[in-house]
């Protein structure tokens, strides 16, 4: 069984079985086989640590169970988004809002469903095609908070820079992050994002967890297994008024994050290690040391963007411990993986067991909504 697959079974045929790939999905189906009295149950879940088998006997644990299912159980959950914030003007191939909106719909849906979602991780290109250029921007209304109800923006948006959102930024020219159009130091301003600086971190004790974000826009040449010298570096500096220096503070700012994610992995005492940037793992392919890191045996999670779609299976493995590409967020277009594996647009979802376990899952919209011809 996959991760964030569950299976009830029971011992009398008529009771039903519930099956589903995303954890929050069987909880009605899963209410109603408890319905069936006096019956013995098993329950399956998994989650990044193995394993585990629950079994329910005649009339026992009935309570208990139902309180795993509710979720009740949980410690919280947050939710996983990039490259979401659609231009009518400046676009790939996606003909309208209407997949970043249908996404928005879904995640408020599911923020719902859940409801114990702490945070969402923002892995970037926020506003498309070339960022905002301060607090007063009229995009923060028009793609933010026109887009995202406010339950939505009810919780703090952990965020950081992808290549589009320094275009018009100050920050790109600039060490003194207070001029930085997106950076907000104040977590209770949920007007804006939550990014304290271009790459920080941020300890949750009471989920036994630790947020590292990091700048890496340096590797957005990176796709390229064997590129020319002259091409490496944040290509995107090109649309700054300051490419030179834009240059040197983009790689600045990644040697800065790797630094900050090594001491971090020595000094955090945290069971999870929750690491997001705008690009994903197969992007640092150059960088043997961090994805080492990534793959070190604790429970460390990996998000990035960059590329327009969501899964799990294109990145570059990091040992046992999971890493997501969550780009597929509705703003620019649709990268799907094959035929055989459409283009997936949606975000990704982490619930926080009682034991501070982490399950990871995607949750889409209908792919004919975004990329559909």
């Amino acid at each position: 069984m996959g991760e964030g697959e569950l299976l009830v079974e029971t011992s009398e045929g008529e009771c039903p079985a519930v099956r589903d790939a995303a954890p929050r999905r069987w909880q009605r189906a899963t209410i109603a086989a408890l319905a069936c009295m006096g019956v013995a149950a098993a329950v399956w879940s998994t989650s990044s640590s193995g394993t585990q088998l629950a079994e329910m006997h005649k009339g026992a644990a009935t309570e208990e169970l139902f309180n795993m299912i509710s979720g009740q159980a949980r410690k919280g959950s947050f939710i996983v988004l990039g490259d979401w914030g659609y231009d009518a003007q400046s676009h790939g191939n996606l003909a309208s809002a209407q997949c970043q909106k249908s996404i928005a719909a879904r995640m408020l849906q599911t923020f719902t469903e859940l409801g114990d979602v702490k945070f969402i991780v923002n892995v970037g290109d926020s506003f498309y095609p070339g960022g905002v250029s301060d607090k007063n921007d009229p995009q923060w209304q028009a793609k933010w908070r026109n887009v995202y109800a406010p339950e939505l923006r009810s919780v703090p948006w952990y965020s950081v820079y992808g290549n589009h959102d320094y275009h018009k930024d100050p920050c790109a020219c600039t060490t003194d992050v207070s001029k930085c159009a997106q950076v907000n130091t104040d977590i209770n301003n949920k007007e804006f994002f939550y990014m304290p600086a271009p790459y920080w971190y941020l300890e949750h004790p009471e989920l036994d967890m630790e947020v590292i974000a990091l700048d890496t826009n340096e590797y957005m040449w990176a796709w390229d297994k064997n590129p020319a010298a002259a091409s490496k570096g944040f290509q995107d500096c090109e649309w700054t008024p300051c490419k030179e220096t834009c240059f040197g503070i983009a790689a600045n700012r990644a040697q800065a994050s790797f630094n900050l994610f090594y001491d971090r992995m020595k000094k955090s005492t945290a069971k999870n290690l929750l690491v997001f940037s705008h690009y994903p793992t197969d992007y640092f392919w150059s960088v043997p040391a961090f994805i080492d890191g990534l793959s070190a045996s604790r429970s460390i999670t990996y998000y990035g963007g960059h590329r327009h779609n969501v899964d799990n299976t294109s990145t570059l493995k990091t040992g046992q411990n999971p890493n997501w590409l969550a780009g597929g967020g509705g703003g620019w277009s649709c990268e799907g993986l094959s035929y055989s594996n459409p283009p997936a647009q949606g975000f990704v979802v982490g619930e926080i067991a009682s034991n501070f376990t982490i399950t990871t899952y995607s949750v889409l919209v209908n792919y004919s909504l975004c990329c559909g011809v």
